[in-house]
């Protein structure tokens, strides 16, 4: 199966200030990924092209990286996925800029049931909390995504087997 996954968000702000957010991506002071509900996003040697890391069992290397432009991530964790995802920021206009992130994979029948049952839907609501943060930085009113029933019961699973395996 191939696996193609698209999401945008339009923020109304310049190009330059929401690459400023995106800079900070995998660093102490992240203002984009969502790592207070979500596993932490980290690099062994930070951004740059040939680093290795990931989140949570996703695991990948940055393959191209243009500071505030855009990021490009191989795949090499879970098994089957073979592909890329990346972060793009592209001006529409002066006063706004559109935050892109897509997913484009080839997968194994075992990855596919994982995509389809599991990793597409966390993966979803991680992508649009992460959307959200951006967003919220630059505004007094803050978006907050509502998770679906789906999305609740895998996170809670997921909390549950995660404090099993840490107190075993």
């Amino acid at each position: 199966m191939n696996a193609v996954n698209i999401h945008k968000r339009t923020i109304n702000q310049p190009k330059e200030q929401v690459s400023q957010l995106i800079n900070t991506l995998a660093t102490q002071n992240d203002l984009v990924w969502p790592y207070e509900n979500w596993p932490a996003i980290r690099f062994k040697n930070g951004l740059h092209v040939g680093s290795k890391g990931g989140h949570g069992i996703v695991r990948y290397s940055i393959i191209e990286f243009k500071e505030g432009e855009h990021i490009k991530f191989q795949f090499s964790k879970p098994d089957g996925f073979n592909g890329i995802h990346e972060f793009k920021v592209t001006a529409i206009n002066d006063q706004s800029t559109e935050l892109r992130h897509e997913i484009n994979a080839k997968l194994s029948f075992k990855a596919t049931l994982l995509w389809v049952f599991v990793i597409r839907w966390l993966h979803d609501a991680l992508i649009e909390d992460a959307f959200d943060k951006v967003e919220n930085y630059f505004s007094t009113t803050k978006k907050e995504t509502k998770y679906n029933f789906w999305v609740k019961l895998l996170r809670e699973a997921y909390k549950r087997q995660s404090f099993q395996t840490k107190h075993v």
